[in-house]
């Protein structure tokens, strides 16, 4: 019997659909850029967009519901055959899975001409089939531990579920699903981040001169990461009540200690962990937000989500993601290269900017000046990423860090 990098060596189909961060990875790539790029036009022009959702209910869900659940169905794809030993899911399998992605994207944007329930549902259905593969790989392999990833799609998927019948009935951008759906992808971010930031520093850090080195998850991180749940959850459905800005002020002081412990200012001659510090600086910031909302000039609620949270952490720590998972399993060094740093710069860029439009609601260029630099940061990194996605993995292994 073929172990399973014989199975894997044994596949002759495309390469594109060889391992599920290849088609997903470019997917949400490339749709954050062309999505952002729609949604200038549609503010440029004040044309209608054709999908039965508002313009700002499309802006928010296709970066919520559409880029996000790109990056995370790639990430579990390339990630599961490691926690089972399982041959990775691939080919058809995986094209059909993209396929349906797709569909719900152009189904979304183009669901003012379709039956009213057929856009949600294709669109719904995608984290339904996605749980339902990544839970019979997991179970075929007896990774019970890992079953709780379950959990975090079903909610997600929940969320989304919410969200299009808010949108339908009432304002979809000041409801539940979207909050709730931001805030389980900022707990995703603080919990899985909160592993692999310290670690991959930690296993970089080792090989400098000696210094403060990161605290690997621990308790402290436990009880931290417990009281922002709590925090996150009185912002998504009482986000009004006297105990969540002070919550909130908490979480945010609590993943400021936290993000001092992981040492990141000794990472940034490596912009390939520099930025996964960064982007997750933006969790405690968009916390602190909340608690602060009514001072803000361009705030009024703490019901507001934080761009801090959406472009920050969210666009951030998942670019840092992408652009790293990407280069370890096609087989090229965990270094990054000019191009990979201006590709880092591009977004960051975007982040400061939209933030900076939270302090000056009259400047409306800013608002553009921080789309521009997001598209050239997306559109580059699918564009320097194409030979990774199409083709073949380099012989070479990766210089592991």
């Amino acid at each position: 019997m073929k172990t399973s990098s014989q199975q894997r060596r044994a596949y002759t189909g495309p390469v594109f659909f060889s391992l599920g961060f290849r088609p997903f990875f470019f997917g949400a790539g490339l749709w954050a850029a062309l999505a952002m790029a729609l949604w200038v036009v549609f503010l440029a022009t004040g044309s209608g967009i054709q999908s039965r959702m508002s313009g700002v209910d499309w802006h928010l869900h296709e970066f919520v519901f559409g880029y996000t659940s790109a990056v995370i169905a790639g990430f579990l794809l390339t990630a599961v055959p490691n926690w089972t030993g399982r041959m990775p899911v691939t080919g058809l399998k995986v094209a059909a899975l993209a396929g349906l992605w797709l569909a719900g994207r152009l189904a979304i944007l183009f669901s003012g001409v379709l039956p009213p329930l057929l856009a949600p549902a294709i669109d719904i259905s995608f984290i339904a089939v996605l749980a339902f593969i990544i839970g019979r790989e997991i179970v075929a392999g007896k990774n019970w531990r890992n079953l709780k990833v379950l959990i975090i799609l079903g909610l997600l998927g929940l969320a989304n579920v919410v969200f299009h019948y808010e949108s339908a009935t009432s304002a979809g951008f000041d409801g539940y699903g979207i909050r709730a759906g931001v805030a389980l992808i900022v707990m995703l971010i603080m919990v899985v981040g909160g592993r692999i930031i310290p670690s991959f520093s930690r296993n970089w850090l080792v090989r400098q001169p000696a210094g403060q080195l990161p605290q690997p998850f621990d308790n402290i991180d436990k009880y931290i990461v417990v009281i922002s749940g709590v925090a996150l959850l009185l912002w998504a459905f009482t986000p009004e009540f006297v105990a969540t800005r002070p919550m909130a002020a908490l979480a945010g002081a609590l993943n400021l200690a936290r993000l001092y412990r992981w040492a990141g200012w000794r990472t940034l001659k490596e912009p390939l962990l520099a930025i996964l510090h960064i982007g997750f600086f933006f969790i405690p910031y968009g916390f602190l937000t909340i608690a602060a909302a009514d001072l803000l000039p361009g705030w009024s609620r703490a019901a507001a989500i934080p761009h801090a949270w959406t472009t920050g952490a969210i666009g951030l720590v998942t670019l840092a993601m992408l652009t790293r998972t990407s280069l370890g399993h096609s087989g090229r060094p965990l270094r990054a290269t000019p191009a990979i740093s201006g590709i880092y710069a591009m977004v960051l860029l975007s982040v400061l900017t939209r933030i900076a439009a939270e302090y000056f609601p009259g400047a409306s260029a800013l608002l553009h000046i921080a789309a521009s630099f997001w598209i050239l940061g997306f559109a580059g990194f699918a564009l320097y990423y194409l030979p990774m996605f199409f083709k073949p993995r380099a012989q070479k292994a990766p210089n592991l860090r």
